[in-house]
């Protein structure tokens, strides 16, 4: 028998920032987050999922960073930053403690994708007329 690499434990939202980048960057569909969301989450994540808005092209993306902040006893307030290629994306998201002591995710955000380089415009009279 070969022994299981074994992972370091992840605190809840180092847990959920790589669920919530395996549904937004279209690795898991949304509905694996069912069970996982209370409130509007679920809805963000079914109206932020079709779009992948952390799909990156011919890369995958990853956490580059992930930190949590504990406003009050069973709450965390999180954010990670996502490096794919030279590109780097940040997702915020909000977790909760049930009675049940599990984590769920009550609302999660994407920073929107930055725009793409323009070409600029041409000098007036650069033509050499």
């Amino acid at each position: 028998m070969v022994p299981q690499r074994h992972r370091p434990w992840l605190q809840p939202h180092e847990r959920f920032a790589e669920q919530l980048l395996a549904v937004l960057s279209g690795l898991r569909p949304v509905h694996s987050m069912l069970g996982q969301t209370i409130g509007e989450a679920y809805d963000q994540l079914v109206r932020l999922a079709p779009t992948t808005p952390l799909r990156a092209r011919n890369t995958t993306p990853v956490i580059r960073t992930c930190r949590g902040f504990h406003p009050c006893p069973g709450v965390v307030e999180a954010w990670a930053s996502i490096a794919a290629g030279d590109q780097v994306r940040a997702m915020a998201f909000r977790l909760e403690q049930g009675p049940d002591l599990r984590w769920r995710c009550a609302a999660v955000e994407v920073a929107p994708r930055p725009p793409k380089p323009t070409r600029p415009a041409p000098h007036p009279g650069a033509s050499g007329d």
